[in-house]
């Protein structure tokens, strides 16, 4: 199995400082800072770039689960929200709702759930990210 990369460097202070986060690949690179991260500033921020990850894993285990079922779906489309919120040990990820579309031929909604819910657990984001309440709002929509 392949061994991903991503670089982040910082510089200044915390609040008055800037950053960038890069992909390895080379397919992403954008700027941080603490306004883009905990406030509404301009960039994008670690939860963000988690929000991504989890969507795209989830599709994409979503449609081998769906596969393997023997109901190959059309399409699907998730929106992973990922809270950032403050306890007494600081700024954490508390939640994560996923909330996903899919159009699915010929399945029925139970066993569409019933997949959805086994992917939710299994797919590798969210085993990564046990530690974090995982929301999921699947829904099967027609053609």
């Amino acid at each position: 199995m392949a061994i991903r990369t991503a670089n982040a460097a910082w510089e200044g202070t915390l609040k008055e400082g800037k950053g960038t986060m890069r992909f390895g690949s080379g397919a992403f690179e954008g700027a941080y800072s603490f306004a883009s991260r905990f406030e509404e500033g301009t960039g994008t921020n670690p939860e963000e770039l988690i929000g991504a990850a989890h969507a795209g894993c989830f599709s994409m285990a979503f449609s081998a689960g769906l596969t393997n079922a023997g109901f190959p779906p059309t399409r699907i489309r998730t929106e992973a929200k990922v809270h950032l919120t403050r306890d007494d040990s600081g700024p954490r990820i508390s939640t994560i709702e996923l909330d996903s579309q899919a159009e699915v031929p010929g399945i029925d909604e139970a066993k569409f759930q019933e997949i959805a819910e086994g992917t939710k657990n299994g797919c590798p984001v969210s085993k990564a990210l046990t530690g974090v309440e995982i929301k999921l709002n699947a829904r099967l929509v027609s053609q």
